[in-house]
């Protein structure tokens, strides 16, 4: 028999019965499906034979305290039963075969396959794939062709799962696994599932919607920063594909059986998720995930399939923007070949209580050779040596200018600080009055 125990560390015990008793193995990474790879097997005192039929809850302070579950059970047949090696034939639903388990040191010993896998065309889990990426653009004419699914403002991850055992890797496949304690628990609920996900890890705030600022404090922590920052901010994985599923790729299929097949694996638990996925009516998916706050809305072509590290238009983004009136009080030189012009502009607002200009960020993306040409030629004569901002001021090596100019931009989020994150430039506000540019006006 054996059992998959969710103790303090998962592991699955394999019994076997033998001369009144059950001889045992603690097998940390589950029992190997194949020849090429051996697995770490902890010889354990041996168990009356009561525990063939035990399931359910250890209570805490006893001996192996945890969940345990019944994970196969049947028959074998022993070649060769040594203090120091078995070979034996399993015959049970799910584990079947001739094994090896031999000792290496004291209690450890491994478990090899001694047959050829039993599913001949068994594939490992890449590790080299990269996320398939989205396209930014609008809602897709053919609607009834598409899921949609919430866009999450988090960090992409692949998450494989082995033997209980989960790993993370960043979109440029990095290994993030110590930086998210939250995944081990999903690779102890997985279990015996070997599978690799595709998703975003994301940080919520206090009412439930992502937030990009509360991640950044997760992002860069060191393992032992990540795991004291787990309770203040918790990470959770958003699991949106499945990539590779018990030995087969799934790359091929089309994403609206990937989707079954993730709806398959019912993750659902304190770190972990697969969100919802709607079939058509994208408008209306727009419109709700504006008035709950979420950053936009991915279209999934429903015949499409998972093309690692592509952007395609078969995955398209649709964010919301939002747009605001700020006051210009001056720019940083531009880097390389614009050195001599405006790199960016530094924007502000004026504060509602006192009146004074409060600094809200750099914005530089959207800036075309024309309004280089012509924001250069208005803001010059309006140089000033001292900064026009109050309180919070901009990096060294700003020009400073009289607050005259209004520009609009489009932005993603106000953060905590009242800082923009990821603006535009759209315009010039001709004739705008920057007096009535005030906090309450660009929060609104």
């Amino acid at each position: 028999m054996v059992q998959e125990h969710h103790a303090r560390s998962l592991h699955w015990d394999l019994r076997l019965e033998r001369d009144g008793t059950l001889v045992s193995w603690a097998v940390p990474k589950g029992i190997p499906p194949d020849p090429k790879r051996n697995h770490l097997a902890v010889h354990v005192e041996d168990h009356p034979l009561e525990y063939l039929d035990f399931k359910g809850d250890i209570p805490a302070g006893e001996y192996g305290a945890g969940h345990v579950k019944i994970w196969d059970r049947g028959t074998y047949e022993a070649e060769k039963f040594r203090d120091d090696e078995v070979i034996l034939t399993f015959k049970g639903k799910r584990l079947k075969g001739r094994y090896a388990l031999f000792q290496t040191d004291g209690k450890n010993w491994m478990i090899h396959r001694m047959d050829p896998p039993e599913d001949p065309g068994r594939e490992p889990i890449p590790d080299d794939l990269r996320p398939m990426l989205a396209k930014p653009g609008g809602l897709p004419r053919d609607d009834a062709a598409f899921a949609y699914e919430v866009k999450w403002d988090g960090v992409r991850a692949l998450v494989a799962v082995e033997g209980g055992r989960a790993r993370g890797r960043s979109r440029r496949g990095r290994d993030i696994t110590g930086s998210y304690p939250e995944l081990r628990e999903l690779g102890r609920a997985l279990g015996a599932t070997e599978v690799l996900l595709d998703g975003e890890l994301v940080a919520f705030d206090a009412d439930g919607r992502p937030s990009f600022e509360r991640l950044q404090r997760r992002m860069h922590a060191s393992e032992t920063a990540a795991r004291r920052l787990v309770s203040s901010v918790p990470v959770t994985y958003v699991a949106f594909d499945v990539l590779h599923l018990d030995g087969r790729s799934r790359l091929a299929l089309p994403y609206r059986e990937r989707r079954q097949l993730l709806d398959g694996l019912e993750l659902e638990g304190p770190h972990w998720r697969a969100p919802a996925s709607h079939v058509g009516d994208g408008p209306a998916m727009v419109r709700a995930s504006r008035e709950q706050g979420v950053e936009g809305v991915v279209a999934k072509r429903l015949d499409s399939p998972y093309e690692p590290g592509r952007r395609t238009g078969a995955w398209i983004k649709i964010k919301h923007r939002r747009t605001a009136k700020l006051v210009v009080g001056g720019w940083m030189p531009g880097e390389g070949g614009r050195r001599r012009t405006i790199g960016s502009l530094l924007t502000g607002f004026h504060d509602d209580e006192d009146g004074t200009l409060r600094y809200s960020g750099r914005v530089g993306s959207g800036l075309r050779e024309g309004h280089l040409e012509q924001l250069t030629a208005l803001l010059e004569p309006l140089r000033r040596d001292s900064s026009p901002f109050d309180a919070r001021q901009p990096p060294r090596g700003a020009v400073f200018t009289e607050p005259q100019l209004v520009v609009q931009v489009k932005f993603a989020e106000w953060t905590h600080s009242r800082t923009l994150r990821a603006p535009v430039f759209v315009a010039l506000l001709e004739g705008a009055d920057p007096a009535e540019v005030t906090w309450d006006t660009v929060a609104a």
